[in-house]
C-alpha cells in the first residue's frame, strides 16, 4: 500500500506586510509625560511606547506596552502644574525612576526587536500631537548622546489628524469615544494609558482605511 504523500508545508511570507504597508517603516506609538511644555527647558518624566502589530489576518493590533519612569536630569526645570496635571509624585517610593540613558535603553529595547520581527528599517513615532512627544525624546536623546535611537527624526504619524479626517474630532479623550471606545478620566495623563488608548485609535483608524494593493491581490 502506498503511503500518502505528506502535506508540503506552507511557507511563511520572507517579507511582512507591515515593511510594504509603510515603506519600510514599524509605527510606534509614544507618549510621554513632562514637566512644561518646553522639550529644552523642562524634564522628560515618564515615557511610554506600543510597537504596532498585525494579527494572522493583517490587521493592526496592540504590540507589548513598555514604559519607564525617568529621574529629572540635571539642570532641567519642573513646573508644579504639570505634576498637578499628571498626578506625578517625584519621590514616590514605587516610581523606581531610571537616568534617562537607562530609560531610553529600556525602551528602545522593544522597539527594536518590533523591528526585527517585521522586517522594518526604522520606527516611525506615533502619537496624539505627535511632535510634543517626538521633540522630548529628540531632546533626550540627545542630552543622553544616545547612538541607538530607532526612531525617525522628524517624520511622524499624528493621531490628531487622523481623528480629526476620520471622526472630526482633535481631543483624544473625544477622539476615543468617537471611535466607539471608552475613556477613563481618572487614569488619563498616565503614560500607559495614554499611550494604549491613542494605540487603539490608531488601529482603529488604520483598519478602516483600505491596504495599498488588497483589490489586485
Amino acid at each position: 500500500m502506498q503511503d500518502t504523500p505528506a502535506t508540503p508545508a506552507v511557507a511563511s511570507p520572507c517579507v511582512s506586510p507591515m515593511t510594504r504597508r509603510f515603506r519600510g517603516f514599524l509605527p510606534v506609538v509614544v507618549d510621554v509625560e513632562t514637566g512644561g511644555f518646553d522639550w529644552n527647558r523642562h524634564a522628560l518624566l515618564e515615557i511610554a511606547v506600543v510597537p504596532i502589530d498585525l494579527d494572522q489576518a493583517g490587521r493592526f493590533i496592540l504590540g507589548d506596552t513598555a514604559c519607564a519612569h525617568l529621574e529629572p536630569a540635571p539642570g532641567l526645570e519642573i513646573d508644579p502644574k504639570s505634576l498637578e496635571i499628571t498626578g506625578i509624585v517625584l519621590d514616590h517610593p514605587f516610581r523606581l525612576a531610571k537616568p534617562e540613558k537607562e530609560a531610553l535603553d529600556h525602551v528602545f529595547a522593544p522597539v527594536r526587536a518590533a523591528m526585527k520581527k517585521h522586517g522594518c528599517q526604522r520606527a516611525i513615532l506615533v502619537g496624539h500631537n505627535a511632535h510634543f512627544d517626538l521633540n522630548f525624546l529628540n531632546a533626550a536623546v540627545a542630552r543622553t548622546q544616545h547612538k541607538r535611537n530607532p526612531f525617525h527624526p522628524f517624520s511622524v504619524f499624528d493621531t490628531v489628524t487622523m481623528a480629526g479626517l476620520a471622526y472630526g474630532q482633535t481631543v483624544l479623550a473625544r477622539a476615543v469615544q468617537a471611535a466607539g471606545m471608552e475613556w477613563n478620566p481618572e487614569q488619563a495623563h498616565s503614560a500607559v494609558y495614554d499611550v494604549e488608548q491613542t494605540a487603539r485609535l490608531f488601529c482603529t483608524i488604520a483598519n478602516q482605511w483600505p491596504q495599498p494593493g488588497a483589490s489586485g491581490a
